[in-house]
């Protein structure tokens, strides 16, 4: 599994201008820190994720990443259910299945 390309962050204290333009051209090429993935709780019925990009109003984007997941996703049975500062929850079915992983992005 590869991981997810990160964007570059410059700090508000920043002085070299060079690293505001790699900032910049790794948003031109689709990087984001607004991106990751999830694996739903086994035996539960709700996933809560820490997203420190995520906002109260941001919008959570899914995409199934395993067949189970897929089937998940299928049955209508997952949805985001809570969306916070810096977290968001997936009320889901309750099964023993571990490998329902989902790629997400958070906007807003």
């Amino acid at each position: 599994m590869t991981a997810i390309p990160r964007l570059f962050s410059v700090s508000t204290q920043e002085k070299d201008l060079s690293r505001y333009a790699l900032a910049i051209q790794q948003l031109g090429a689709g990087r984001t820190n607004a991106a990751g993935s999830v694996t739903l709780a086994a035996n539960a019925t709700s996933t809560t994720l820490a997203a420190p990009n995520c906002a109260a109003g941001s919008s959570v984007f899914l995409t199934p990443a395993t067949a189970n997941a897929a089937a998940e996703f299928k049955n209508g049975t997952l949805y985001v259910s809570a969306v916070a500062n810096g977290a968001f929850t997936l009320t889901h079915s309750n099964n023993s299945q571990t490998d329902r992983r989902f790629f997400y992005v958070a906007l807003g």
